[in-house]
């Protein structure tokens, strides 16, 4: 078959491209640049960064560059990448003019990481929230166009005549400050570390080697003849003896187990004698070397004390070497009982903003903090809920008494025994049944969010390995979904408002069209200037 054309591909001075024209103002990243507050997060950012001095980076290029990350859910090197071949990306993160460089070294998201800390995305999510109820106020016509600096009531300002005494009242009932208003929907979850399943028999076998490491490092620096023995090729083999069998028993488990425990222990002693060889000299150890001695000394003291006591939990238990933070919280769930990671608590308000009111490497009663969870809600609006949406968890004793004493309705089942149905009663039982009903279905958005986070934007799969990197880790995952809610609010406005214009312009063309159609069947002349110019148009 003949080609009519070649198949080699074009030089690239010759390629054409459409960025020599403009870029398109429906693009996605244009439109999220714009609904997005860069002023408030950018005055957030340089607040944080006072005592550091003023960054090299620019706030919006730093902050969007997160957003990107996260949004898409790439890498630092291929977010660095994608911002350096997109021209709309570079738009996004303020950039003027398209450029080939990199925007920065993908080494400095880690120092980013490091320095956002809580105090700085929650003035993210107060600005985002400020946006949020602005939003509404236009939606809800509260601040229609009338609300201008060139009306006579001054800057902002409507000056309303009351002329009759109900006008009155309501113009007092209005004046009224609002103490509750709007609902608390709150859950909790465990969002995953990217950590290695642990098991006893593998967190000490890594922690052996670690110490093989170190045994290896103190003896080039002592004075030592003769290397300490550590039976290593032998601990090797016992290890993979018993992970090589598909289901070993009890007692061959617990075998294996005081064997890596008595390789461990040597080795840790071997440690001690060569660090009491340095008297009055500093230890040829580094800071992250002298932390995995601390860590697996830790380890080792842990597992000792299960295996003595034939126990197979402790307390701040260790699960991972490199991340000693992690902690497995147990959920019960049927496939996945316990989960290595941060809890938090997140908080749902009526307009789909997901707050992460408290986050914690320790597992903890997530019940114990609805007082703090209504207090903040107080905090950001104003005002108190009217109602708290949580599950039974949050239904204690105690925090029905503090939501019953801040006016607050519970919406969950009463304690005690459910009341006897009779001909008085029947009819308000069944309409509590009802509201409860409610209530739950009004509660599943919270479980929607945390789907839209584990499957949207790995919520589950957190890569950092600090406290720090990965608090600003998971922040970020909430800040962008919230962003993503104040991006569909503008779309809809925009949409409501080209809607409206639409709408008018109709209907002017159609009573033109009808006032000439009138005219025409009549064959009257025009006998007035304005019928003249209908006609004509």
């Amino acid at each position: 078959m003949q080609q009519d054309h070649s198949e080699t591909q074009q030089s690239l001075p010759g390629f054409e491209t459409p960025f020599q024209i403009h870029l398109d103002p429906d693009n996605r990243w244009v439109k999220l640049a714009a609904c997005t507050p860069w002023d408030h997060f950018g005055n957030a950012y340089y607040q944080q960064m006072s005592h550091l001095g003023r960054p090299e980076k620019p706030a919006r290029m730093v902050i969007g560059a997160v957003i990107i990350k996260h949004k898409l859910c790439l890498s630092d090197r291929e977010t660095v990448a994608q911002i350096q071949e997109n021209p709309y990306l570079q738009y996004f993160v303020g950039l003027k003019s398209f450029q080939t460089d990199p925007v920065f070294a993908p080494s400095l998201f880690v120092d980013i990481r490091k320095r956002m800390g809580a105090e700085m995305f929650e003035q993210f999510q107060q600005s985002i929230v400020n946006e949020v109820e602005k939003n509404d106020k236009i939606t809800d016509g509260s601040e229609p166009s009338l609300h201008s600096d060139d009306t006579p009531g001054g800057s902002g300002s409507v000056t309303k005549v009351l002329n009759t005494p109900n006008d009155t009242v309501c113009e007092d009932k209005a004046s009224e400050p609002v103490t509750h208003q709007g609902k608390l929907v709150v859950d909790a979850t465990v969002v995953e570390q990217a950590i290695r399943y642990p098991t006893d028999l593998s967190l000490l076998n890594e922690a052996r080697e670690v110490s093989e490491r170190l045994i290896d490092q103190l003896y080039l620096d002592s004075s030592f003849t003769k290397k300490p023995r550590t039976y290593r090729n032998n601990a090797r083999r016992d290890f993979l003896s018993l992970v090589k069998q598909r289901q070993p028993t009890g007692k061959r488990l617990r075998r294996g187990l005081r064997q890596q425990l008595q390789y461990l222990r040597r080795n840790l002693n071997h440690i001690e004698v060569l660090l009491d060889s340095f008297p009055g000299l500093a230890i040829p150890l580094s800071h992250r070397d002298l932390r995995y001695y601390w860590i697996i000394r830790h380890l080792y003291d842990q597992q000792e004390a299960m295996y003595r006591e034939k126990v197979k939990r402790c307390a701040h238990r260790i699960v991972s070497i490199h991340q000693p933070h992690v902690r497995p919280m147990v959920r019960g769930k049927v496939n996945k009982p316990v989960e290595f990671g941060a809890k938090l608590n997140v908080s749902l308000d009526k307009n789909g903003l997901a707050h992460v009111e408290e986050l914690s490497w320790e597992a903890y009663h997530e019940g114990n903090s609805l007082p703090d969870l209504v207090k903040f809600y107080h905090e950001r609006y104003g005002y108190y809920p009217e109602v708290v949406l949580a599950d039974p968890l949050y239904g204690t004793r105690k925090n029905r008494a503090f939501l019953k004493e801040k006016g607050i309705r519970y919406g969950g089942k009463p304690l005690g025994r459910p009341k006897r149905k009779t001909l008085g009663n029947r009819k308000r039982l069944k309409a509590e049944k009802q509201q409860r009903q409610a209530d739950y279905r009004q509660r599943i958005p919270i479980e929607g969010k945390f789907g839209q986070g584990k499957n949207g934007y790995r919520l589950s799969y957190i890569r950092a390995r600090l406290v720090d990197t990965s608090t600003a880790w998971i922040r970020s995952i909430f800040l962008v979904m919230n962003l993503l809610v104040l991006y569909e609010i503008f779309i809809g406005l925009k949409k409501s408002a080209w809607w409206s214009r639409f709408r008018t312009v109709h209907v002017i063309d159609l009573l033109i069209r009808v006032l000439i159609s009138f005219h025409e069947e009549q064959a009257v002349a025009p006998a007035c200037p304005f019928q003249k110019e209908i006609c004509t148009a």
